[in-house]
């Protein structure tokens, strides 16, 4: 059995500070052996911001890998945004922007979806696709991890990133099980599963700190995996309660190459 937590979204510059002890607590309590965070470490790209998201990484006791998101390049400051986007995420964070770890019978694999010429939209690319493709390991199970959804509900408005369906096709035909994501603010996964590509079970995240009011809530969550059975544990925080609650129990079987859930 392998134990991931997926965070995403924390917002550092504009986040609940108040809820980063619990949001610790919480991470910690699940004994991972992977923290997977997809994204918007900081809220502005700034090197406060930085040395926060870097501040709260190090008080995580088991390992943890990341991926840029879009709000991890600056915005305003165009001219680093476009010449020199990383350097305060590689500095602070990682010199790594899709870094691949394998832990278990669960491989890692990260991508970074940012494009600091189109702030918001985020791409997939090319050579990106075939990067993932060609490291899956047949033997297990494959985990997707970036920052941009490949497919979104429909009373979503915004953009998908730019070859995000192509992106979702192909690595489902591969053979990657799971994507790992954020960026919506809003979490998604039993509704996703309906949207014709039950082979690939995809995560959407909610915020884990953001203090953005109309998120309504912050939430973390853990996945145990055992063989093809996944069980995801959702810690929900609503806003302005400083407590997670008990979490949601979800479970989910693969068989067939298919994601089912059950119960």
């Amino acid at each position: 059995m392998t134990r991931i937590v997926h965070l995403s979204d924390l917002h550092f510059g504009y986040h609940r500070q108040e809820l980063v002890g619990p949001l610790l607590d919480v991470v910690n309590r699940a004994q991972a052996d992977l923290v997977v965070v997809t994204g918007d470490l900081t809220h502005r790209g700034r090197p406060g911001q930085f040395r926060q998201a870097r501040d709260f990484l190090s008080r995580i006791n088991a390992p943890v890998i990341s991926t840029p998101g879009n709000h991890d390049v600056p915005l305003y400051n165009v001219p680093i945004r476009f010449l020199t986007p990383w350097t305060g995420y590689r500095q602070a964070i990682d010199s790594e922007l899709a870094p691949v770890r394998q832990v278990g019978r669960v491989r890692v694999q990260a991508v970074n979806s940012v494009d600091p010429f189109s702030w918001q939209k985020g791409v997939i690319r090319e050579g990106q696709i075939g990067r993932v493709i060609g490291g899956l390991d047949p033997l297990s199970m494959n985990i997707v991890a970036l920052h941009h959804p490949l497919q979104q509900l429909p009373q979503v408005d915004k953009d998908l990133a730019r070859r995000a369906p192509q992106a979702l096709r192909r690595f489902e035909d591969a053979g990657a099980q799971i994507v790992l994501s954020g960026h919506l603010h809003l979490w998604a996964v039993q509704d996703l599963l309906t949207m014709g590509h039950s082979g690939i079970l995809q995560i959407q995240a909610g915020t884990a700190l953001c203090a953005r009011p109309t998120d309504l809530r912050n939430e973390v969550s853990v996945l145990q995996i055992a063989g093809d059975d996944l069980l995801i544990e959702r810690h929900v925080c609503p806003m302005p309660e400083l407590r997670f609650q008990a979490p949601q129990i979800l479970r989910f079987t693969r068989t067939g190459g298919r994601w089912r859930q059950m119960g």
